[in-house]
């Protein structure tokens, strides 16, 4: 950039680098949700569509960030989890929470068609905000992730007995919420179940669970993998950071690894001991086409 007398006004710049050695989430929602779901008519509880469309936008976010290591959605929000040592864009905020915003927004948007054929979208158009959240250990990362999946299978619990009881029930809104007003888990599968014979254990995954993303690397056996992450290691970012050669061999497997939606357990520990490539940044072993 050139030199001159106005040069000055980037001293008006604030710093927003991320503090080092800390596991970044990335979370974006959609703005307006409840009105832009009830424009195009999405189905109650749940819209496969417009969950599948979701996915498919987490799927195009983390095949252009390579340092995205997992992402978890539910409904009309997104996390996207950047291992400690991540150093894209310097760490600075906005630049990550904005490239993500935009990146997921223009692919929701591209690929709206795909999933809402006879529905092309109009003004105003859909839009997501974002915010970058810090976890100084695994153990927050995993509480972080648990309580999104906790919420899932809440909600998704409420709003099935809820639009059940309106949709099968003939009750109005009002009436059904009287209806679940202090209620507890067991209250609502006896509903669903007396009442409307629904199973809720034998709802789809993607309702109960919410969608899981990640890079599909040869599972190993619990146990078998020695080296664990120290998540109270003093070592600073230099430490932890890659050769430039490593560095980009581990970026270029990244690439070559297929990206996959799973609706699993993230609770349990089982889910991460056979992925241990997630917590250590190391990429694992590319499955071998059957």
């Amino acid at each position: 950039m050139a030199n001159s007398k106005y040069e000055y006004v980037k001293d008006f710049e604030q710093p927003d680098i991320l503090l080092p050695n800390t596991w970044i989430v990335v979370r974006i929602d959609g703005r307006g949700f409840h009105k832009f779901s009830a424009k195009y008519a999405f189905e109650k509880p749940n819209d496969r569509r417009a969950l599948d469309l979701m996915n498919a936008a987490a799927k195009a976010v983390m095949t252009e960030l390579s340092d995205i290591f997992i992402a978890y959605g539910i409904s009309d929000e997104y996390s996207f989890v950047f291992h400690k040592s991540c150093t894209l864009f310097e760490r600075r905020s906005s630049k990550l929470v904005t490239t993500i915003v935009s990146t997921f927004t223009a692919h929701f948007v591209y690929l709206w068609s795909s999933f809402f054929p006879e529905l092309p979208l109009s003004l105003p158009l859909p839009s997501f905000d974002g915010r970058a959240v810090l976890y100084p250990t695994v153990q927050n990362l995993r509480d972080y992730m648990s309580w999104r999946q906790v919420d899932c299978h809440i909600n998704n619990l409420y709003n099935t007995t809820f639009w059940a009881l309106i949709q099968k029930g003939g009750m109005d809104a009002k009436d059904a919420e009287k209806e679940l007003a202090g209620s507890v888990a067991a209250g609502k599968n006896e509903i669903l179940f007396s009442r409307f014979g629904i199973n809720y254990n034998n709802e789809p995954e993607i309702y109960k669970k919410g969608s899981v993303v990640f890079r599909d690397y040869e599972l190993v056996e619990p146990g078998s993998v020695t080296e664990v992450v120290d998540e109270d290691s003093a070592k600073v970012v230099e430490e932890l950071q890659l050769s430039k050669t490593q560095e980009e061999k581990d970026r270029k497997r990244r690439a070559k690894a297929r990206i996959t939606v799973q609706h699993v357990d993230i609770i349990k520990d089982e889910f991460w001991e056979r992925r241990p490539w997630m917590l250590s940044n190391k990429p694992g072993k590319i499955p071998k086409e059957p």
